[in-house]
């Protein structure tokens, strides 16, 4: 569960999370959270890009079909490491995205409320859009060389983009210049603080109700059932922008002379059905992402809190 959040029917903990055990703990849970779904972001990513591909190689043969057709096309085409390719940017986005986004947000939402303990829709939303801008303004060039990769067809080694996730970062910083690396930096803050308010605002929101009409008890299942409503919510919200934001950081330099550019030729070549590509793996990876990431934390902070305690207190 995000920190700062008090959610209904739960008890506070005896010790308050430090600082220090929610970015660790925030960090950690989200990069496992990657790990179990990375596949289908990367299926997401190739239909993404899937008919801007097409144009520039003059084909409108439709490659993907589908989440697990992609992914069975790139296993059968690519091998199946094809579908981790980026995995380690993507790790290292999250290690450092998510620990300022979760982490932050208390504290931001503190600030908002001149620290008082009461915070509204309208802190929560301000709160999430700050930590969520932040932490894209951080993070940038690794979620750029984690959607290359991605979006790279794995080939012959003289054939491919990149040869490594160093050689990534040193090839984008030489040839289009160190402001390559956030390509696409304001997209992806745009898309980053609807997906941070989407995520926090509708997960508490959704939980909320359903302990107040005792549809379900405070366990597994509520939180399961929150974080999937919470993760179809925020992908209905959030995909045009994302769809622009993946277009536009994998676009070789001077394709599109900016994000509104890289939209507009979107809906004139494919129309506004282009906005929602790949919407069936981009809601099967927040869904998921988001039962992990939520499970996954609350167990790291509640044992870190635990092993606090006791070290404060061994008797």
């Amino acid at each position: 569960m995000y920190p700062g959040i008090k959610m209904v029917g739960m008890k506070a903990p005896d010790v308050v999370p430090s600082a220090a055990v929610k970015f660790f703990g925030a960090g950690t849970a989200a990069c496992i959270a990657d790990l179990v779904t990375f596949p289908l972001d990367t299926a997401k990513v190739r239909l993404q890009i899937q008919g801007e591909s097409q144009i520039v190689e003059g084909s409108r043969a439709t490659k993907y079909r589908g989440v697990f057709g992609t992914i069975t096309t790139m296993v059968r085409t690519e091998g199946p490491r094809s579908l981790y390719s980026g995995l380690v940017a993507g790790l290292q986005r999250q290690m450092s995205f998510a620990s300022v986004r979760i982490g932050l947000y208390d504290s931001m939402k503190q600030f908002y409320t001149r620290g008082t303990d009461s915070a509204g829709i309208v802190t929560r939303l301000m709160a999430g859009c700050t930590t969520g801008a932040m932490a894209v303004a951080f993070a940038q060039p690794t979620d750029v060389v984690k959607v290359r990769f991605q979006a790279q067809v794995r080939e012959a080694e003289s054939g491919r983009r990149y040869n490594g996730t160093l050689d990534a970062y040193k090839t984008i910083a030489r040839d289009e210049g160190v402001r390559g690396l956030w390509k696409g930096c304001l997209p992806n803050i745009t898309r980053n603080a609807i997906v941070n308010c989407a995520e926090l605002v509708t997960y508490d929101l959704i939980k909320e109700l359903i302990l107040k009409y005792d549809l379900m008890t405070d366990n597994l299942p509520c939180h399961f059932t929150a974080a999937f409503g919470a993760g179809f919510c925020t992908t209905v919200v959030a995909s045009p922008v994302d769809v622009v934001k993946t277009r536009f950081m994998n676009s070789t330099s001077g394709q599109y002379s900016g994000a509104v550019n890289c939209a507009l030729t979107m809906m004139r070549q494919e129309g506004p059905k282009a906005f929602y590509k790949g919407f069936m793996p981009s809601f099967l990876r927040l869904g998921s992402w988001n039962i992990v990431m939520f499970v996954t934390y609350e167990q790291i902070k509640r044992g870190m809190s635990r092993a606090q305690q006791y070290w404060e207190s061994p008797f």
